[in-house]
């Protein structure tokens, strides 16, 4: 069977169509329809009805074609007419910009056909804009991609620099399968092998008596506990005790470890006796030891502390406030830490300290301001006094001037008169001594005391605590 074009249409299988009906068939099997006379002029527009977002082009009929298209595009258009009446049975395509009063433009593929009956020209387009909004969106994404290309290529850049330069030595393991995901050259050094050789390696084999499973649950036991004390370990390749500090980290849904490493044997890195001691002291010391910040957030604390609170461990007391272990909360922070912070060291602070189980002890506090670095902070040392508390409670002198009068009382006077007279004297006392705990500070001493301001003022007039001046 013959299925040749022009036969085709010769036979006359397709009937001849009406205007209206050629009309809704041009103007629904494109997007835009024009019709263009031999002049250039625009003499019809058809818009598919199930396209409108082109709106009413009807203003275009009776304008030369150049006035919808931008120079650039009518340049190509013009070059496909001349290419078109050169070779008219072969349809021209062309992609061109429609501008509408230079207010907003649309790109648009036309077929084009030349009419021989009257020389003009029938141009069928499709919409691009679809197709350049994805191709924009393509772009965009594209550019995407290379700046956070460029950005990971720096970052990997100032990983690999700050690795291969710093003399501390660290390698990064993986906790899926154990072994080496990276290290630097110190680290290499330390093991006895080249950083080829070792990255992929499982990383128990490099040291002695160590097993997979059992290596990597130590370390990661001891990295989730924040646990201070390094594992020391003996290499196997370079016979060197290395001392071992892992840090736990996820990335890209990978958990992973960083170990810090260092010799024994390292002049440089080795502790010398007074620190170690003092190490030892602050974990196996039977006096708590705390570290807290300006505001009295505690940094960190030993194991006697956390004893004498009944804390679970660092993690249940880092950030919190010193005042929530404080009998007197916020006040005995602030006469503690303002008396440190003014003369550089407290000898002696007696108060209590609440328990998780909302219980006190009684405890003595001595304080040091560190403040020769660029994070001052203060360090507590903390001892229960609760078990001597009997043995010190205070005792009246006979030569306290309130204690003799008192006793001069008895056989003279009443009972109740030797009452009066006795609660004068430990009111006076305690007055004293809130002063002198707070360094004068008038406001502290009445929190302290619980007493007003005014209160305060009234019994130190009372008692002639007051000075010339104040009186």
């Amino acid at each position: 069977m013959n299925t040749d074009r022009k036969t085709f249409l010769n036979r006359g299988s397709i009937p001849l169509i009406e205007p209206e009906l050629l009309s809704n068939i041009i103007s629904t099997a494109a997007d835009i329809s024009l019709l263009i006379n031999e002049v250039g002029v625009i003499t019809s527009v058809l818009v598919n009805p199930h396209h409108r977002s082109f709106g009413e082009l009807d203003h275009w009929i009776g304008k030369p074609a150049k006035d919808v298209m931008p120079a650039e595009s009518y340049e190509k258009f013009s070059r496909r007419l001349r290419a078109l009446t050169a070779t008219p049975s072969k349809p021209q395509v062309v992609e061109i910009n429609h501008a509408d009063q230079t207010v907003w433009e649309f790109p648009v593929r036309y077929s084009i056909q030349r009419i021989e009956a009257d020389r003009s020209v029938l141009m069928l387009g499709r919409d691009m804009r679809p197709i350049a909004e994805m191709q924009q969106q393509l772009v965009l994404a594209q550019l995407a991609l290379e700046r956070d290309y460029e950005a990971q290529r720096e970052m990997d850049t100032r990983y690999r620099v700050l690795m291969e330069s710093t003399r501390e030595a660290f390698l990064l393991i993986a906790l899926n399968n154990g072994r080496i995901s990276d290290l630097n050259p110190a680290a290499a050094l330390l093991l006895g092998a080249s950083r080829a050789d070792l990255i992929g390696g499982a990383i128990a084999q490099e040291f002695e008596g160590r097993r997979r499973s059992e290596f990597l649950e130590s370390l990661s036991n001891l990295a989730s506990a924040e646990a201070v004390s390094p594992v020391e370990l003996v290499a196997r390749r370079s016979q060197r005790r290395l001392r071992i500090v892992p840090v736990l980290f996820r990335a890209a849904g990978e958990r992973l470890l960083m170990c810090r490493m260092d010799a024994e044997d390292d002049a440089h890195g080795r502790p010398d006796e007074l620190t170690e001691n003092l190490g030892r002291l602050y974990h196996e010391g039977v006096d708590g030891v705390v570290f807290v910040d300006t505001d009295g957030a505690v940094l960190n604390a030993n194991d006697a502390f956390f004893k004498l609170t009944d804390s679970a461990g660092l993690g249940a007391v880092r950030g919190k406030s010193l005042a929530d272990f404080l009998s007197r909360g916020s006040v005995d922070l602030r006469v503690l830490l303002e008396n440190t912070r003014r003369a550089r060291q407290l000898r002696l602070y007696a108060t209590k300290l609440k328990t998780a189980f909302d219980s006190e002890v009684t405890v003595e506090i001595s304080a040091t301001y560190l403040n020769d670095r660029p994070k001052p902070c203060f360090a507590l040392l903390i001892r229960d006094a609760s078990r001597t508390e009997v043995l010190r409670r205070p005792g009246f002198s006979a030569n306290d001037d309130g204690m003799r009068s008192v006793m001069e009382l008895v056989g003279s006077s009443t009972l109740k008169d030797i009452v009066a007279e006795t609660t004068d004297v430990v009111e006076k006392m305690c007055i004293q001594t809130a002063v002198e705990l707070t360094r004068n500070n008038r406001v502290a001493a009445a929190e302290m005391l619980g007493l007003s301001r005014q209160s305060l003022y009234v019994k130190l007039r009372k008692f002639d605590l007051l000075t010339r001046d104040e009186v």
